[in-house]
Parts: C-alpha cells; sequence; structure tokens
C-alpha cells in the first residue's frame, strides 16, 4: 500500500476496479449493464461499494461498445512510438516502409 494515499482513496479504487470487473462480467454474459446489476455482482462478491459508482458506471457505458472499449486497450501506443522515432533520427518512416508487404 502506498503511503500516500488515503484510506478513501484505497476504497474508490476498490469501487471502481469493482464496478470494471461487473461491467465485463455483465457484458460477457452477455446481460444489461445497469446500476442494479452491477450492485448484484459487486454484493455477491462481498464487495461494499459507494452508491455512486453504479449508476454512473451504467450510464458511462450505455453509450459505448463495451466490445470496442475491451479490444482498443493501448491501440494508441504504436502510434506514439512513431513521432518519438522520427524525432530520434527518422527511423519511423524506414521501420514503415519495411513493414509493408
Amino acid at each position: 500500500s502506498n503511503p500516500r494515499r488515503s484510506p478513501k482513496s484505497e476504497a474508490m479504487s476498490t469501487s471502481e476496479l469493482a464496478m470494471t470487473y461487473a461491467a465485463l462480467i455483465l457484458h460477457d454474459s452477455g446481460a444489461d449493464i445497469t446500476p442494479e446489476n452491477l450492485n448484484k455482482i459487486a454484493s455477491a462478491a462481498g464487495l461494499e461499494v459507494e452508491s455512486y459508482w453504479a449508476p454512473l458506471f451504467a450510464k458511462l457505458l450505455a453509450s459505448k461498445d463495451v466490445a470496442t472499449l475491451v479490444t482498443n486497450v493501448g491501440a494508441s501506443a504504436p502510434a506514439a512510438a512513431a513521432p518519438a522515432a522520427a524525432a530520434a533520427g527518422g527511423a519511423a518512416p524506414a521501420a514503415a516502409k519495411e513493414a509493408e508487404p
């Protein structure tokens, strides 16, 4: 545990993770991501989550495609490497040409 983090921030972190995993479980099972379902999963896991997290996650994910969110995790990392390589002497364009079929 980080000595700089307060017990409250530790609880928030646990709540956020609980809602994230609950949303993934619901998505994977084909169930609706609703505040009620998120809370049921957190409850079944024996976790106490602040009351605002479930509606917040449900509202956020209502307008998102969870499958797309999951498959695009880290998708911007390779794009960030190109400017860094270019700044280091232009190696990025040469690497891109080699990668083309």
